[in-house]
């Protein structure tokens, strides 16, 4: 009898499946943490069928500036469609621990209004799904603020280094690319 109560709300959980589960691309698989709350980010909802920056970003590195150029350009190509997601990392010690701080530097320093998470590692055998993926279909981050350019079907098209400037006409035109994708 037990087993059969419990089995009920598993077939109504499978039931109501949201159409966009069944065509979430492997990289969008998983959820993150929000910065600003507690609340998680579940990166298919959020991201699929859309295209997409990803950036591994760090309070105290010295390519910080980076966010007033990845923010104009979120705002440029917002209403395109691009998406935008910086994910804080301590994996190259320049991760402030306290999230008040990351919080701080990010919307308060420079006015970031993409979606950004609590910090993630993002190299090696540790790091979260996201970066696993995103290093087998390009490479894994060298530093932070490497960025990653995905299609609207959730597929690496180009990848940069930090070096590279938000304004950067290649990485402009990787950007365009992935909005002209379809979906």
């Amino acid at each position: 009898m037990l087993k059969r109560w419990l089995a009920i709300p598993l077939l109504l959980l499978a039931g109501s499946a949201p159409a966009w589960a069944a065509d979430c691309p492997e990289l969008l698989q998983g959820e993150l943490t929000q910065l600003r709350s507690k609340q998680q980010i579940d990166l298919c909802q959020r991201f699929a069928g859309k295209p997409l920056v990803v950036v591994n970003t760090a309070s105290h590195c010295g390519f910080a500036p980076q966010f007033d150029g990845l923010e104009a350009m979120y705002k440029r190509y917002k209403g395109q469609g691009l998406e935008m997601m910086g994910v804080p990392s301590n994996d190259f010690n320049q991760e402030d621990k306290d999230l008040a701080v990351t919080q701080k530097v990010c919307y308060a320093n420079y006015g970031v209004t993409f979606t950004m998470t609590q910090p993630q590692p993002v190299r090696g055998s540790d790091a979260t799904h996201l970066f696993k993926v995103l290093a087998e279909q390009s490479s894994a981050p060298k530093w932070n603020f490497y960025k990653y350019v995905v299609d609207r079907q959730g597929r690496v098209i180009a990848n940069f280094s930090s070096l590279t400037k938000p304004d950067d006409p290649e990485f402009v035109a990787a950007v365009e690319k992935a909005i002209a994708s379809k979906p």
